[in-house]
């Protein structure tokens, strides 16, 4: 019997839908493999399909269509090492997560996941029934246990495994991102080679989907948590291992074992591939977007840049008798930083018309609120017409702080397609510009140096939608405003917690206030990149009517 095995990982990027087109990178990342001499190709959870898929697997005939591709891959890698693939299997109208280990043309194993999440973006207890705790399965010359994700995240599944004869552990996944998440996943699967005493493989997918991005950094651990190998983040890799047969049983060869970027890196990272794989499995090839000359414009532009290449942006400016001369210097130095195509559009000679077309119905009011969101409305309508004749994105440029609170137009400066901001606070953006401006990757097809000026970075945040108007006019100052958001949003403290902390009770009654009033507006707003387990979607679902506020 051979005393070594060799494993080939395939952390791809599949697109939700494109059963064929995923089926495609699967055989070739098995004829890789088998031309490297590997005895098995694993690839992750639900692969066949792409993840998450929400409602599209309850389509009979979606569901049916990828379990006719995994027999058919079964029959095009017959000649060769086993594969490992996910997908989603009916049985007599049960759906069930399911892995299946393909060899010699045929299903030889089959894997239904038994845990399902039902936190968070997961809704797997919807879709999905769980199956039972199976035993291992066999691939000469090693017994081999696969907990599915979540599975692994649980002792029984594991230990089940060890006590009915696994030898090594491999665990598919569809994991997203969320900042810190590497470490969690780290930490559950040290345990778990800790517990069984086996080594264990973490194989996750690459790539965006909607608002989440699924970010690779796949490893390899040896018992007691050593790690043999780490994959890089967000690249699609196919990396080889070899398992030796010892007297303490099976062991990995070192591989590469890749640095691990910052969270600041892995955040920007994020926002650019979320917005690259959004545009490239869509379908679209060009955005636009408003450049105020604000530091939020500027820093979505930046990521535009990076993601699509300066050719494929353009930024326009729509002045009104607001807008400062500093806001139009500024906006036009950084798209001739990131160079990229510059329109302006003045917004006034409109502004004027649709304030004569109401001056009869709002004769005898005062101008408030109402003329303000004029103006950012009719961006929004230009920005639109544009993107309607010539076929380019509008990207939504709103931080998590202005979602947050509804510091927004509704029609205006919130009509858009994505917003690679959306999780991501204002103390945040300021620090991610400052990040940018000094880092540059090889993945970032933008310039290097500094791409968004100094000054506005520096300047105080303003919509300049009236004279001498600044945030701060109507929000706290924004360090103190994120931080009693952080503690409202993403922690769920009560406004006594808040209080606690050091915040003035009036204050955070002010902004519970406003974000539950927000909420439709959030219900109505673009998709966007998920930076953190609180992002507004599918993370925090709230009613849009709700009279509910906290008495403390």
């Amino acid at each position: 019997m051979s005393t070594t095995f060799r494993l080939t990982l395939a952390q791809l990027n599949p697109t939700v839908g494109d059963l064929e087109g995923n089926a495609a990178k699967a055989l070739a990342a098995w004829k890789e493999g088998k031309e490297a001499g590997t005895d098995m190709v694993a690839l992750p959870e639900l692969f066949v399909t792409g993840y998450q898929m929400q409602d599209l697997v309850l389509k009979p005939i979606f569901t049916q269509t990828a379990m006719a591709i995994v027999e058919q891959l079964a029959k095009d890698s017959s000649d060769g090492p086993v594969m490992g693939i996910g997908h989603p299997l009916d049985v007599d109208g049960t759906l069930y997560n399911a892995y299946s280990i393909l060899d010699g043309g045929k299903v030889k194993a089959r894997i239904l996941k038994h845990e399902l999440p039902n936190d968070g973006v997961f809704d797997e207890k919807r879709l999905f029934t769980p199956g039972p705790i199976q035993g291992p399965y066999s691939i000469d010359p090693l017994r081999i246990g696969t907990p599915i994700c979540e599975d692994a995240w649980h002792e029984d599944v594991s230990e089940t495994l060890a006590e009915t004869g696994a030898e090594l552990l491999l665990v598919p996944n569809g994991s997203p991102y969320y900042r810190g998440k590497h470490d969690e996943r780290m930490a559950h699967m040290v345990a778990r080679t800790v517990e069984t005493g086996l080594p264990l493989v973490y194989l996750n997918m690459v790539g965006g989907q909607d608002d989440q991005v699924f970010d690779g950094g796949s490893f390899v651990l040896n018992p007691g948590g050593e790690l043999a190998l780490q994959m890089p983040a967000f690249d699609e890799t196919i990396t080889h291992v070899t398992f030796n047969k010892t007297e303490q049983g099976w062991r990995a060869e070192q591989g590469d074992r890749i640095t691990y970027p910052s969270d600041w890196e892995q955040d920007y990272r994020v926002m650019v591939k979320s917005l690259r794989d959004y545009m490239a499995k869509t379908g679209f090839k060009k955005v636009l977007l408003g450049l105020s000359g604000g530091i939020d414009s500027a820093l979505v532009a930046t990521i535009a840049v990076d993601a699509l290449g300066a050719d494929n942006v353009r930024c326009v400016m729509l002045p009104s008798e607001y807008t400062s001369d500093h806001s139009l210097e500024d906006a036009a130095a950084c798209a001739a930083a990131l160079g990229t195509g510059y329109d302006t559009i003045p917004i006034s000679g409109a502004r004027a018309a649709v304030t004569e077309a109401l001056t009869p119905l709002f004769e005898g009011t005062k101008p408030d609120l109402t003329e303000e969101n004029i103006q950012s409305r009719l961006r929004g309508l230009l920005l639109m017409a544009l993107s309607n004749k010539f076929g380019e994105m509008l990207l939504t440029t709103g931080n998590k702080s202005e979602v947050a609170v509804g510091y927004a137009t509704i029609y205006g400066d919130m009509a858009g397609g994505y917003n690679p901001i959306k999780d991501l606070y204002k103390m945040r953006v300021f620090e991610t510009c400052r990040w940018r401006n000094a880092n540059h990757r090889s993945w970032m097809m933008g310039p290097e140096g500094e791409v968004i000026p100094q000054r506005i970075i520096d300047k105080p945040p303003s919509a300049e939608l009236r004279e001498d108007q600044k945030d701060e006019d109507s929000l706290p100052p924004y360090e103190v405003l994120d931080d009693i958001l952080e503690r409202l949003v993403d922690r769920d403290q009560s406004v006594a917690e808040v209080v606690a902390a050091g915040h003035d009770r009036e204050i955070v009654k002010k902004i519970e206030h406003l974000i539950y009033i927000s909420e439709h507006k959030r219900f109505q707003s673009a998709p966007g990149a998920r930076l953190t387990n609180r992002a507004f979607w599918l993370d925090r679902r709230y009613p849009i009517v709700n009279r509910w506020r906290d008495p403390t």
